[in-house]
């Protein structure tokens, strides 16, 4: 596979071997696996970091359906969340907390609104 530029948004080696162990290994069976697990969540994250669209990705990272279809899947099949959720453990162990939280606060302030609407509750304008 030829090297292909760096982006801002690649991980760093410390970064996928922080990750690496929590995306899904490709499946067994079918056809092999074009692209290295690493690329595709680069791509997703260049995505992400820069907000371009998902047609929109460099023409050196993987194809935008394939990254798409893969950003999809893991969403659908709890993958981020799983992600994240480890993260967050592993980031209060690092800082000497505990990796539940052990209390939340709930805001229950409404905000009251008028009933009507329209011109009857506007501002006139000064003159």
């Amino acid at each position: 596979m030829p090297k292909r530029q760096t982006y801002f948004t690649d991980l760093t080696d410390d970064e996928w071997q922080i990750l690496e162990p929590l995306v899904p290994d490709v499946k067994n069976g079918g056809r092999p696996a074009d692209h290295l697990r690493r690329e595709i969540v680069n791509a997703i994250l260049y995505v992400l970091r820069t907000g371009c669209q998902w047609r929109a990705l460099p023409h050196d990272l993987p194809a935008w359906k394939t990254v798409y279809t893969y950003f999809r899947n893991w969403r659908r099949d709890g993958t981020w969340k799983q992600i994240h959720d480890t993260l967050h453990k592993q980031l209060r162990r690092a800082v000497g907390r505990n990796p539940e939280p052990s209390a939340s606060i709930l805001d229950s302030q409404s905000t009251k609104t008028m009933e009507k609407g329209g011109r009857e509750v506007t501002t006139p304008a000064r003159k």
